[in-house]
């Protein structure tokens, strides 16, 4: 299982596989030809509440990162497309943020890499 994260902003690369943006909304100044992605999973995102109460203050990293995936134990459906499709090749989610490290696109790759290891336990 190949998970990686990108900036939606960054050129695509043949490596990414399946693009799937995360972000609620769609990022400023990007046309949808230029984002080259493969999917829009904007149910996946943090909800509108936790997203604006984050607001990418790097120091409520950790807590941001419990309630997202308290929000994500509650949608088992797209987060299990998810681990589907990144059990056939790789998948790149993609963020808008500048935060490289503590954005949603990485809170969400350590939660299915959790689930993943816990569906499918000794396995990678």
């Amino acid at each position: 299982m190949t998970i990686r994260v990108k900036r939606v902003y960054d050129e695509p690369s043949a490596e990414d596989g399946e693009r799937i943006l995360v972000d609620r909304l769609w990022p400023r100044g990007l046309s949808r030809e230029k984002a080259s992605i493969t999917a829009w999973m904007r149910e996946i995102a943090p909800s509108d509440d936790l997203r604006k109460w984050y607001s990418h203050r790097v120091e409520l990293w950790d807590e941001f990162r419990k309630r997202y995936w308290k929000e994500l134990d509650s949608m088992p459906e797209p987060v299990g497309r998810l681990i589907d499709m990144s059990e056939k090749g790789n998948v790149t989610l993609l963020f808008s943020t500048k935060e490289l490290n503590a954005n949603n696109a990485v809170a969400l790759r350590e939660y299915i890499e959790t689930k993943y290891r816990r569906r499918r336990p000794g396995k990678r």
